[in-house]
């Protein structure tokens, strides 16, 4: 009776696991891409996001990679214990708190918003990020990099570790008023709150 019993056990969860989709072979994408949609890319033409982007653009406009380096260098330090100010900086402008206030009010599905200008420097963000320069990577380098006005990717979905919490990033590249990509925007999504 107890092997017949454990026998059960052992098919049941056998056919759990087969039916339950794998999100490391994509299968969260599309839903991750509707969400995208239907709840971030209406607020991505206000104003607010579109005059963050392009003054930092017009700012950044004559960086080369040696000052990317550097100021990604000085962000690195920063959240490692180093001087705090251009993190500061970053989260105490109107964008952030744009991006926190949008955070708050997506009951539980964002986990981090942040916003890139058009070198792939951090304009805004929810919460801060391990590095101020996303340029070499692949949530701007397939959005805003691409040159494509309506990219959007959408990245594995990983677990957290420490929270347990099956997530994933999507990125879309902003337009201006005109439709020309300016910068781009990830956004963490919590594939549990879905």
């Amino acid at each position: 009776m107890k092997s017949t019993m454990l026998g059960l056990a052992l098919a049941a969860s056998a056919f759990a696991f087969v039916a339950t989709p794998s999100l490391a072979d994509g299968e969260h994408i599309p839903a991750v891409t509707d969400y995208a949609n239907a709840n971030i890319k209406p607020w991505l033409s206000d104003a607010s996001v579109i005059s963050a982007v392009k003054a930092q653009n017009e700012a950044n406009a004559g960086l080369s990679q040696d000052d990317i380096d550097a100021l990604d260098k000085s962000w690195r330090a920063g959240v490692d214990g180093g001087d705090h100010a251009l993190i500061d900086k970053v989260l105490s402008n109107s964008l952030s708190e744009f991006l926190r206030d949008k955070q708050m009010g997506s009951n539980g599905v964002i986990t981090e918003i942040f916003v890139t200008d058009a070198k792939g420097l951090n304009v805004g963000q929810s919460d801060v990020t391990s590095d101020y320069w996303q340029g070499d990577e692949a949530k701007w380098q397939k959005t805003y990099g691409t040159g494509a006005a309506d990219a959007i990717f959408v990245d594995e979905a990983e677990k957290d570790e420490s929270t347990q919490m099956l997530q994933s990033q999507v990125s879309m590249t902003l337009d201006d008023e005109s439709g020309a990509p300016i910068g781009a925007i990830t956004v963490g999504i919590n594939l549990n709150a879905l």
